[in-house]
Protein backbone atom coordinates (compact mmCIF):
# COMPACT_ATOMS: atom_id res chain seq x y z
CA UNK A 1 0.00 0.00 0.00
CA UNK A 2 1.48 3.00 -1.54
CA UNK A 3 1.33 5.69 1.72
CA UNK A 4 2.51 9.23 1.57
CA UNK A 5 3.54 11.33 3.76
CA UNK A 6 1.40 13.83 4.22
CA UNK A 7 -1.14 10.54 5.30
CA UNK A 8 1.55 9.43 7.44
CA UNK A 9 1.68 12.57 9.14
CA UNK A 10 -2.59 13.28 9.50
CA UNK A 11 -2.57 9.52 10.69
CA UNK A 12 -0.05 10.05 13.81
CA UNK A 13 -1.30 13.39 14.25
CA UNK A 14 -4.96 11.59 14.29
CA UNK A 15 -3.44 8.85 17.00
CA UNK A 16 -2.06 12.16 19.30
CA UNK A 17 -5.27 13.34 19.51
CA UNK A 18 -7.08 10.27 20.36
CA UNK A 19 -4.44 10.10 22.99
CA UNK A 20 -4.40 13.77 24.58
CA UNK A 21 -8.51 12.92 24.52
CA UNK A 22 -7.95 10.10 26.22
CA UNK A 23 -5.89 11.60 29.35
CA UNK A 24 -7.78 14.40 29.37
CA UNK A 25 -10.71 13.05 30.01
CA UNK A 26 -9.91 9.76 31.55
CA UNK A 27 -6.15 10.30 33.11
CA UNK A 28 -5.64 13.49 34.22
CA UNK A 29 -6.78 13.12 37.90
CA UNK A 30 -5.64 10.16 39.56
CA UNK A 31 -8.20 7.94 40.28
CA UNK A 32 -8.83 4.35 41.06
CA UNK A 33 -10.36 3.23 37.60
CA UNK A 34 -14.09 1.12 37.87
CA UNK A 35 -15.16 -1.72 35.94
CA UNK A 36 -17.61 0.15 34.24
CA UNK A 37 -15.25 3.46 33.03
CA UNK A 38 -12.59 0.27 31.98
CA UNK A 39 -15.63 -1.63 30.08
CA UNK A 40 -16.73 1.87 28.26
CA UNK A 41 -12.85 2.55 27.08
CA UNK A 42 -11.94 -0.73 26.22
CA UNK A 43 -15.03 -0.80 24.01
CA UNK A 44 -14.06 2.92 22.33
CA UNK A 45 -10.66 2.03 21.28
CA UNK A 46 -11.61 -1.41 20.05
CA UNK A 47 -14.75 0.92 17.89
CA UNK A 48 -11.98 3.21 17.15
CA UNK A 49 -9.76 0.10 15.43
CA UNK A 50 -12.58 -1.35 13.82
CA UNK A 51 -13.63 2.42 11.81
CA UNK A 52 -9.85 2.44 10.85
CA UNK A 53 -10.09 -0.86 9.53
CA UNK A 54 -13.36 -0.29 7.72
CA UNK A 55 -12.25 2.89 6.57
CA UNK A 56 -9.00 0.99 4.92
CA UNK A 57 -11.57 -1.37 3.21
CA UNK A 58 -13.35 1.53 1.58
CA UNK A 59 -10.41 3.47 0.40
CA UNK A 60 -7.75 0.68 0.03
CA UNK A 61 -9.37 -2.60 -0.28
CA UNK A 62 -9.88 -5.45 1.35
CA UNK A 63 -6.23 -6.81 1.10
CA UNK A 64 -4.95 -3.98 3.16
CA UNK A 65 -8.00 -4.18 5.72
CA UNK A 66 -8.00 -8.06 6.11
CA UNK A 67 -4.37 -7.22 7.11
CA UNK A 68 -4.94 -4.40 9.50
CA UNK A 69 -7.60 -6.78 11.61
CA UNK A 70 -5.13 -10.16 11.28
CA UNK A 71 -2.10 -7.90 12.43
CA UNK A 72 -4.39 -6.24 15.38
CA UNK A 73 -6.39 -9.10 16.98
CA UNK A 74 -3.23 -10.91 16.88
CA UNK A 75 -0.76 -7.88 18.62
CA UNK A 76 -4.07 -7.45 21.38
CA UNK A 77 -3.83 -11.35 21.99
CA UNK A 78 0.10 -11.00 22.46
CA UNK A 79 -0.29 -7.99 24.36
CA UNK A 80 -3.32 -9.72 27.20
CA UNK A 81 0.06 -11.64 28.03
CA UNK A 82 2.28 -8.16 28.64
CA UNK A 83 -0.74 -7.62 31.61
CA UNK A 84 0.75 -10.70 33.48
CA UNK A 85 3.84 -8.87 33.67
CA UNK A 86 2.24 -5.42 33.92
CA UNK A 87 0.51 -7.16 37.54
CA UNK A 88 4.12 -8.28 38.42
CA UNK A 89 5.76 -4.90 38.24
CA UNK A 90 2.24 -3.03 40.07
CA UNK A 91 2.91 -5.66 43.19
CA UNK A 92 6.80 -5.42 43.16
CA UNK A 93 7.13 -1.78 43.21
CA UNK A 94 3.42 -1.23 45.72
CA UNK A 95 1.93 1.21 43.14
CA UNK A 96 -1.14 2.67 44.79
CA UNK A 97 -4.18 1.83 43.14
CA UNK A 98 -4.96 5.75 42.59
CA UNK A 99 -1.76 5.74 40.62
CA UNK A 100 -1.78 2.97 38.40
CA UNK A 101 -3.48 4.23 35.48
CA UNK A 102 -1.06 7.06 35.14
CA UNK A 103 1.48 4.88 35.41
CA UNK A 104 0.58 2.76 32.74
CA UNK A 105 -0.71 5.59 30.14
CA UNK A 106 3.12 6.71 30.20
CA UNK A 107 4.45 3.28 30.15
CA UNK A 108 2.70 2.34 27.23
CA UNK A 109 3.25 5.69 25.44
CA UNK A 110 7.14 4.60 25.86
CA UNK A 111 6.60 1.45 24.62
CA UNK A 112 4.76 2.65 21.46
CA UNK A 113 8.13 4.73 20.61
CA UNK A 114 10.23 2.07 20.97
CA UNK A 115 7.77 -0.45 18.87
CA UNK A 116 7.80 2.53 16.05
CA UNK A 117 11.54 2.54 16.01
CA UNK A 118 11.52 -1.55 16.16
CA UNK A 119 9.08 -1.38 13.17
CA UNK A 120 11.40 1.13 10.92
CA UNK A 121 14.16 -1.00 11.38
CA UNK A 122 12.37 -4.44 10.74
CA UNK A 123 11.00 -2.44 7.67
CA UNK A 124 13.99 -1.62 6.49
CA UNK A 125 15.53 -4.90 6.99
CA UNK A 126 13.16 -6.65 5.16
CA UNK A 127 13.37 -4.79 2.37
CA UNK A 128 17.12 -4.94 1.84
CA UNK A 129 17.54 -8.58 3.01
CA UNK A 130 14.48 -10.89 1.73
CA UNK A 131 16.12 -13.89 3.59
CA UNK A 132 15.10 -12.08 6.79
CA UNK A 133 12.15 -13.86 6.60
CA UNK A 134 13.89 -17.54 7.44
CA UNK A 135 15.09 -15.93 10.75
CA UNK A 136 11.76 -14.54 11.77
CA UNK A 137 9.92 -17.40 10.95
CA UNK A 138 12.61 -19.89 12.93
CA UNK A 139 12.32 -17.46 15.36
CA UNK A 140 8.49 -17.38 16.30
CA UNK A 141 8.49 -20.74 15.93
CA UNK A 142 11.38 -21.17 18.96
CA UNK A 143 9.42 -19.17 20.89
CA UNK A 144 5.88 -21.05 20.47
CA UNK A 145 8.00 -23.76 21.99
CA UNK A 146 9.53 -22.01 24.56
CA UNK A 147 5.58 -20.73 25.78
CA UNK A 148 5.11 -24.25 26.11
CA UNK A 149 8.11 -25.27 28.01
CA UNK A 150 7.17 -22.59 30.24
CA UNK A 151 3.46 -23.11 30.22
CA UNK A 152 4.12 -26.93 31.13
CA UNK A 153 6.73 -25.91 34.02
CA UNK A 154 3.90 -24.84 36.10
CA UNK A 155 5.65 -22.05 38.15
CA UNK A 156 3.36 -21.39 41.03
CA UNK A 157 5.79 -18.27 42.39
CA UNK A 158 6.55 -15.59 39.55
CA UNK A 159 8.95 -12.71 40.45
CA UNK A 160 9.40 -9.17 38.43
CA UNK A 161 13.25 -9.12 37.31
CA UNK A 162 14.40 -5.80 36.55
CA UNK A 163 16.23 -5.09 33.16
CA UNK A 164 19.38 -3.99 32.66
CA UNK A 165 18.24 -0.51 31.53
CA UNK A 166 16.23 -0.01 34.92
CA UNK A 167 19.19 -1.48 36.81
CA UNK A 168 21.48 1.20 35.64
CA UNK A 169 18.72 3.97 36.00
CA UNK A 170 18.23 2.92 39.93
CA UNK A 171 21.71 2.62 40.05
CA UNK A 172 22.84 6.14 38.57
CA UNK A 173 20.34 8.38 40.03
CA UNK A 174 19.01 8.70 43.51
CA UNK A 175 15.55 7.90 44.39
CA UNK A 176 13.04 8.48 46.88
CA UNK A 177 11.56 5.53 49.18
CA UNK A 178 7.73 6.72 48.77
CA UNK A 179 5.38 8.24 46.22
CA UNK A 180 4.67 12.08 45.58
CA UNK A 181 1.47 12.09 44.17
CA UNK A 182 2.39 11.63 39.98
CA UNK A 183 5.91 13.56 40.68
CA UNK A 184 8.47 12.06 39.06
CA UNK A 185 11.33 14.26 40.62
CA UNK A 186 11.62 15.93 43.71
CA UNK A 187 14.10 18.40 45.69
CA UNK A 188 14.83 17.51 49.22
CA UNK A 189 17.72 18.88 51.19
CA UNK A 190 18.67 20.52 48.02
CA UNK A 191 19.30 17.38 46.14
CA UNK A 192 17.21 16.17 42.94
CA UNK A 193 16.02 12.97 43.53
CA UNK A 194 13.58 10.73 41.10
CA UNK A 195 10.55 8.72 42.53
CA UNK A 196 9.32 5.24 42.14
CA UNK A 197 6.44 6.92 39.75
CA UNK A 198 9.44 7.34 37.26
CA UNK A 199 11.11 4.17 37.89
CA UNK A 200 7.71 2.28 37.11
CA UNK A 201 7.11 3.81 34.07
CA UNK A 202 10.22 3.11 32.53
CA UNK A 203 9.90 -0.32 34.05
CA UNK A 204 6.34 -0.88 31.92
CA UNK A 205 7.96 0.39 28.81
CA UNK A 206 11.16 -1.06 28.69
CA UNK A 207 9.98 -4.58 29.53
CA UNK A 208 7.50 -4.20 26.62
CA UNK A 209 10.76 -4.20 24.16
CA UNK A 210 11.34 -7.65 25.36
CA UNK A 211 7.85 -8.40 24.02
CA UNK A 212 7.90 -6.90 20.68
CA UNK A 213 10.94 -9.28 20.39
CA UNK A 214 8.01 -11.61 19.22
CA UNK A 215 5.21 -9.08 18.03
CA UNK A 216 7.24 -7.55 15.63
CA UNK A 217 7.90 -10.33 13.99
CA UNK A 218 4.31 -12.32 14.40
CA UNK A 219 2.73 -8.69 12.76
CA UNK A 220 5.27 -9.03 9.62
CA UNK A 221 4.59 -12.71 8.95
CA UNK A 222 0.99 -11.25 8.29
CA UNK A 223 1.77 -8.29 6.31
CA UNK A 224 5.18 -6.40 5.62
CA UNK A 225 3.68 -2.91 5.03
CA UNK A 226 4.81 -0.77 7.45
CA UNK A 227 2.03 1.86 7.79
CA UNK A 228 -0.20 -1.19 8.69
CA UNK A 229 1.98 -2.93 11.21
CA UNK A 230 2.52 0.75 12.93
CA UNK A 231 -1.15 1.40 13.05
CA UNK A 232 -2.16 -2.16 14.06
CA UNK A 233 0.45 -1.60 16.96
CA UNK A 234 -0.90 1.55 18.04
CA UNK A 235 -4.53 0.38 18.14
CA UNK A 236 -3.76 -2.90 20.51
CA UNK A 237 -1.48 -0.65 22.74
CA UNK A 238 -3.51 2.29 23.08
CA UNK A 239 -6.37 0.25 24.86
CA UNK A 240 -3.50 -1.92 26.72
CA UNK A 241 -4.19 0.58 30.15
CA UNK A 242 -8.22 -0.09 29.92
CA UNK A 243 -8.17 -3.78 29.40
CA UNK A 244 -5.60 -3.71 32.25
CA UNK A 245 -8.27 -2.80 35.25
CA UNK A 246 -11.18 -4.74 32.81
CA UNK A 247 -9.82 -8.05 32.99
CA UNK A 248 -7.17 -7.67 35.57
CA UNK A 249 -8.86 -10.42 38.00
CA UNK A 250 -9.41 -12.39 35.01
CA UNK A 251 -6.52 -13.13 33.77
CA UNK A 252 -5.68 -15.83 36.48
CA UNK A 253 -8.24 -18.02 34.66
CA UNK A 254 -6.60 -17.47 31.19
CA UNK A 255 -4.93 -20.74 32.48
CA UNK A 256 -4.78 -21.48 28.87
CA UNK A 257 -3.32 -18.56 27.14
CA UNK A 258 0.29 -19.81 26.60
CA UNK A 259 -1.19 -22.68 24.43
CA UNK A 260 -2.98 -20.79 22.25
CA UNK A 261 -0.29 -18.20 21.68
CA UNK A 262 2.41 -20.72 21.02
CA UNK A 263 0.14 -22.46 18.10
CA UNK A 264 -0.48 -18.49 16.94
CA UNK A 265 3.15 -17.65 16.80
CA UNK A 266 4.31 -21.26 15.60
CA UNK A 267 1.17 -20.77 13.03
CA UNK A 268 3.01 -17.63 12.01
CA UNK A 269 6.33 -18.65 11.80
CA UNK A 270 5.28 -21.83 9.21
CA UNK A 271 3.43 -18.97 7.27
CA UNK A 272 6.65 -16.95 7.18
CA UNK A 273 9.42 -19.77 5.97
CA UNK A 274 6.78 -20.31 3.64
CA UNK A 275 6.42 -16.86 2.18
CA UNK A 276 10.33 -16.94 1.97
CA UNK A 277 10.44 -20.30 0.68
CA UNK A 278 8.21 -18.91 -2.26
CA UNK A 279 10.09 -15.65 -2.40
CA UNK A 280 12.98 -17.92 -3.43
CA UNK A 281 11.41 -18.90 -6.29
CA UNK A 282 10.33 -22.58 -4.70
CA UNK A 283 6.56 -23.67 -5.47
CA UNK A 284 4.99 -23.61 -2.20
CA UNK A 285 1.45 -22.62 -0.93
CA UNK A 286 1.41 -19.80 0.82
CA UNK A 287 -1.36 -18.65 3.26
CA UNK A 288 -3.49 -16.27 2.57
CA UNK A 289 -4.80 -13.49 4.90
CA UNK A 290 -8.58 -14.99 5.28
CA UNK A 291 -7.16 -18.22 6.58
CA UNK A 292 -4.87 -16.53 8.81
CA UNK A 293 -7.32 -14.06 10.78
CA UNK A 294 -9.95 -17.41 10.59
CA UNK A 295 -6.43 -19.79 12.43
CA UNK A 296 -6.33 -16.62 15.05
CA UNK A 297 -9.73 -16.26 15.86
CA UNK A 298 -10.41 -19.54 15.92
CA UNK A 299 -7.21 -20.32 18.56
CA UNK A 300 -8.46 -17.27 20.97
CA UNK A 301 -11.78 -18.52 21.09
CA UNK A 302 -11.08 -22.12 21.66
CA UNK A 303 -8.40 -20.99 24.34
CA UNK A 304 -10.43 -18.85 26.33
CA UNK A 305 -13.38 -21.42 26.39
CA UNK A 306 -11.13 -24.01 27.70
CA UNK A 307 -9.84 -21.85 30.20
CA UNK A 308 -13.05 -20.60 31.77
CA UNK A 309 -13.86 -24.52 31.70
CA UNK A 310 -10.46 -25.24 33.65
CA UNK A 311 -10.44 -22.59 35.56
CA UNK A 312 -13.97 -23.48 37.06
CA UNK A 313 -13.67 -27.17 36.88
CA UNK A 314 -10.62 -25.91 39.54
CA UNK A 315 -12.46 -23.81 41.63
CA UNK A 316 -14.81 -26.55 42.10
CA UNK A 317 -12.60 -29.23 43.28
CA UNK A 318 -11.05 -26.51 45.63
CA UNK A 319 -14.15 -25.80 47.08
CA UNK A 320 -15.09 -29.80 47.02
CA UNK A 321 -11.84 -30.29 49.38
CA UNK A 322 -11.93 -27.34 51.50
CA UNK A 323 -15.49 -28.91 52.41
CA UNK A 324 -14.00 -32.16 52.59
CA UNK A 325 -11.64 -30.71 55.32
CA UNK A 326 -13.90 -28.90 57.42
CA UNK A 327 -16.35 -32.22 57.51
CA UNK A 328 -13.20 -34.19 58.48
CA UNK A 329 -12.33 -31.70 61.17
CA UNK A 330 -15.79 -31.45 62.68
CA UNK A 331 -15.35 -35.67 62.92
CA UNK A 332 -12.32 -35.03 65.06
CA UNK A 333 -13.91 -32.58 67.02
CA UNK A 334 -16.48 -34.57 68.11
Amino acid sequence: MDVSVAMWGLTIGGLCALIAADFFIGGRKPHEVSLKEAGIWTAVWVALAGLFGLGLLVFAGGQPSGEFFAGFITEKSLSVDNLFVFVLIMAKFAVPTVYQQRVLMVGVLIALVLRAVFIAAGAAIISTFAWVFYIFGAFLIWTAWKLIQEARADEEETEFEENRLLKAVEKRFPSTDGYHGTQLFIVENGKRLMTPMLIVMLAIGTTDVLFALDSIPAIFGLTQDPYIVFTANAFALMGLRQLYFLIGGLLKKLVHLSYGLSIILGFIGVKLVLHALHESGAHVPEISIPVSLGVICAVLAVTTATSLYASRKRALAEAGNGESRLRDKDSADV
